[in-house]
């Protein structure tokens, strides 16, 4: 007789199988005489296939839970990008209607200009001609005693004339200005007007980015509680049970991530440190030979050198704890490089649990660069509503040399250009930012989802 075994109770049937084979086995001829059936060793075999096939369904259950997470998360990234885009071409259209502006203030400046010299030029015309100046010139010519006089005279009418033409000339540049300002106005016109038909596609795009990105997680949802559900049947638990069991190996492999990355910044760090304190230590050894002519002095001062490059690796492991809870010095270095970080610091934490909106920045409602926007305009410095602008107006650091304030940046490769996600790093290795719809804004590690892999200071 051959099993027919279902997928819910594989498990079991095979348990059941391998318990008859046993007890069949001890009872011997009883168990035969009781009419028992003993399985034959192609059904053993065939149960305990299907209990390997059983656990493989069950990792393949995860997989697909990682693979929909992972579709969850790539729709996340592009709706991030098309935000961040949006954000990019609002930035470009500012700018534009800016330049715009101010091509039309040269432009009426330049205007203003023309009418001037036309004014001067023209009351230098007038009184030129209505005093006789060149008729009195020239009578002054031809009544003039002597060469010396003539020359005089000559030299006086040629000075006027030359004086007139100067402004005539003048006045014909200041023209020619004016019309390059027109033209310059008028093209930055049109690069404005082009800059916000980009920035209103850009709108409709991010729009239709985050519509999709809302559908898939939607459907994903549906897919990811009908996998949950047969992991449960799989494992023979309840669906709250798997759920919990689901999540938390997420979270080990999460904090896993998140505990590698950072030991690799200390790592990092610590590389950085010890090559600072051999730089240091170094330089006494290089300037010892101008003491060197004698011997003995030149002994002294390598050892009396030693000391001091000695010490610069002892406060080195002071910021080194910083990201393990009990050292707490760690915000200690921010106002060294700008007092404001601990100020911004504070206002994105007064934003915290409130909703992500992309490309709004306040008040109760923020998208990455619109909190780090404000955030850092509380601590008195201006940033962009643009998360790659605001990378480009820092200055870049190494992740080993983080200090709280500093923007965290997320980009799809090696070009800050492809920048679609910012945070403010807080220290111990945590952020504030606000990560994407559905999720508010929160204070989590900086490995919570990948690593960022630009860092700057404001």
């Amino acid at each position: 007789m051959r099993l027919e075994l279902l997928p819910r109770a594989r498990s079991v049937a095979a348990c059941a199988v391998i318990g008859v084979l046993v007890c069949g086995g001890l009872a011997g001829t009883s168990a035969a005489a009781d009419d028992v059936p003993v399985p034959t060793r192609q059904q053993v075999q065939e149960a305990q296939d299907a209990a390997a096939a059983g656990a493989r369904d069950v990792a393949a259950v995860q997989a697909d839970l990682a693979a929909a997470n992972a579709e969850v998360e790539r729709a996340s990234v592009r709706a991030a990008q098309a935000a961040e885009a949006f954000n990019g071409a609002r930035y470009e259209a500012g700018l534009a209607r800016d330049a715009a502006d101010a091509a039309r203030t040269a432009q009426v400046a330049a205007d203003a200009e023309v009418e001037r010299l036309r004014v001067v030029y023209g009351r230098a015309v007038v009184s030129r001609y209505t005093n006789g100046s060149d008729l009195a010139a020239l009578s002054a010519v031809t009544e003039a005693e002597g060469v010396e006089s003539l020359l005089d005279r000559l030299s006086t009418a040629r000075l006027g004339a030359q004086a007139l033409q100067a402004q005539q000339d003048g006045l014909l540049a200041a023209q020619d200005d004016a019309a390059l300002a027109a033209d310059d106005a008028e093209q930055a016109e049109q690069d404005a007007e082009a800059a916000l038909t980009r920035s209103r596609e850009a709108q409709a795009e991010a729009q239709a980015a985050q519509d999709d990105a809302a559908a898939q997680a939607q459907a994903v949802a549906v897919r990811k509680a009908a996998l949950l559900d047969e992991l449960a049947r799989l494992q023979g638990v309840s669906v709250a049970i798997a759920e919990r069991r689901q999540a938390g190996l997420e979270q080990r492999a999460a904090e896993a991530a998140a505990a590698e990355a950072e030991r690799e910044r200390r790592e990092e760090r610590r590389a950085q440190q010890a090559a600072a304190a051999a730089a240091a230590a170094a330089e006494p050894e290089e300037a010892a030979p101008p003491a060197s002519p004698d011997p003995e002095p030149a002994a002294d001062p390598e050892p009396a050198a030693d000391p001091e490059p000695a010490p610069a690796p002892d406060p080195a492991p002071d910021p080194e704890p910083a990201p393990d809870p009990a050292p707490a010095p760690a915000p200690a270095p921010a106002p060294a490089p700008n007092g404001g970080a601990q100020a911004a610091i504070a206002f994105a934490r007064a934003q915290l649990g409130e909703p992500y909106v992309w490309a709004a920045a306040g008040p109760g409602a923020w998208d990455c660069s619109g909190l780090t926007m404000q955030a850092w305009a509380a601590g008195g410095v201006s940033l962009p509503h643009y998360s790659v602008a605001q990378y480009e107006q820092a200055t870049p650091v190494a992740s080993s040399d983080l200090r709280p304030g500093d923007l965290l940046f997320w980009g799809s490769s090696s070009s800050p250009s492809s920048i679609y996600h910012v945070a403010l790093y807080v220290g111990d290795g945590m952020m504030i930012h606000a990560p994407r719809a559905g999720r508010p804004v929160v204070e989590e590690s900086m490995y919570y989802w990948i690593t960022p892999n630009f860092r700057a200071r404001p």
